[in-house]
């Protein structure tokens, strides 16, 4: 087998690994929708796989099916060793898990929890992040709402977190996710100097 062939068939295990995730993912989250009530959930989780792709430029397998499968531990019923079943790599599993809130820890220290793992993680899971936050800016864009959803001010408390450390490789993907911000604001009538503040994590 020439190197074209053993390329091929490289590339083939990883779609193929990608395709289980893409299934895997469908049946976790099937009897959710968005908040719309008219969209399936993993809409979001495949469209974030999209936006690392086609967006941000990364065609790592690794951060591809982090993406797609996200929000596994937190709202469904997957845990960690049904991950390591289905990618067989221990580091995707711990990129999700570095995705994922505690949800047994009261909201603020929730998402105090929540951002401290994450920025202190690898620049791929910040790629993986960016990607999510700017799914949901996209998804607020065209929902046509006219008063700001509560999660628009997170989604710049994350932005800022995530700016205090933000690596090098990672500083395309915040480019744009900031751009993504501020037009989603500017749709609900809110300014930049409204834009709500942030503390860091502790």
């Amino acid at each position: 087998m020439g190197p074209a062939s053993q390329d091929a068939v490289a590339r083939l295990g990883e779609v193929e690994r990608l395709a289980r995730a893409v299934g895997f993912a469908a049946r976790a989250h099937h009897s959710q929708m968005r908040k719309d009530g008219r969209t399936p959930y993993v809409s979001h989780v495949f469209r974030v796989c999209l936006i690392v792709r086609h967006l941000f430029g990364y065609d790592d397998p690794r951060m591809l099916l982090t993406a797609l499968l996200h929000d596994t531990l937190e709202d469904t019923d997957t845990d960690l060793d049904d991950l390591l079943r289905l990618v067989d790599d221990a580091e995707v599993a711990r990129w999700v898990a570095l995705m994922t809130k505690d949800k047994r820890l009261p909201e603020a220290e929730r998402e105090n929890d929540y951002m401290s793992r994450l920025v202190q993680g690898p620049w791929q899971v910040i790629v993986c992040k960016l990607a999510d936050m700017a799914d949901n800016l996209m998804d607020m864009k065209q929902s046509g709402g006219k008063k700001p959803p509560r999660q628009l001010g997170r989604l710049r408390m994350y932005y800022q977190w995530i700016g205090q450390r933000l690596p090098a490789q990672a500083a395309d993907a915040y480019r744009i996710v900031g751009l993504l911000l501020e037009q989603t604001e500017a749709a609900f009538g809110i300014s930049a100097d409204q834009a709500a503040p942030s503390v860091a994590p502790a």
